[in-house]
């Protein structure tokens, strides 16, 4: 069987300006901007291109998120930085972007006994209650990410910071499935 195949379902990133921003000047400077201060204490900026969300806080902190690879968040970081000068804020240099989670997902193309998986996996690691949630929780410590297993064989990967941590602990679920004589 070959390795299924991980896509990338959200690339979520944060930066930091290290200075005040004043929300209420974005907000009246960025067309399409939301800000309601009851609801959200940012302000959201929806990119078209590439299709992300950039949520700005008074404390000069950025979080990117929607991005479908790493590259799309850096694009999305710089356009908001341009948006930032054009508005008035002065950014002295190109600050740093984290990435803090990745969201994939894999379909192993087989259906998956999620009891069996449970007991096959050992229960320290395993988090399994279908009356609450239809998807078993699988947390591996390498690489450190959280996989939700699914009947219909369907995968989704959390907690990466690059896009190898997702497809390495697909590939290590697969094995250890496989090595079970689970799939």
């Amino acid at each position: 069987m070959m390795d299924p195949k991980i896509k990338i379902e959200n690339v979520v990133a944060s930066t930091s300006f290290d200075q005040e921003i004043d929300l209420d000047k974005i907000y009246n400077d960025f067309e399409d901007a939301e800000y309601n201060q009851e609801k959200f204490p940012g302000v959201v900026y929806r990119l078209t291109e590439p299709k992300t969300a950039a949520l700005i806080f008074s404390s000069g902190k950025l979080v990117c998120t929607g991005a479908k690879n790493v590259d799309d968040v850096e694009v999305a970081v710089d356009k908001v930085i341009k948006k930032l000068k054009g508005a008035g804020v002065d950014i002295k240099n190109k600050p740093k972007t984290v990435v803090q989670n990745i969201v994939a997902s894999a379909n192993l193309d087989h259906p998956l006994n999620l009891n069996q998986i449970a007991i096959g996996f050992g229960l320290e690691n395993v988090e399994y209650e279908p009356e609450q949630f239809p998807g078993l929780v699988y947390r591996l410590e390498e690489p450190k990410v959280v996989l939700l297993l699914f009947g219909s064989g369907k995968i989704v990967c959390t907690g990466g910071r690059k896009p190898e941590d997702c497809e390495k602990g697909v590939k290590k679920v697969k094995q250890e499935l496989e090595d079970l004589g689970l799939i």
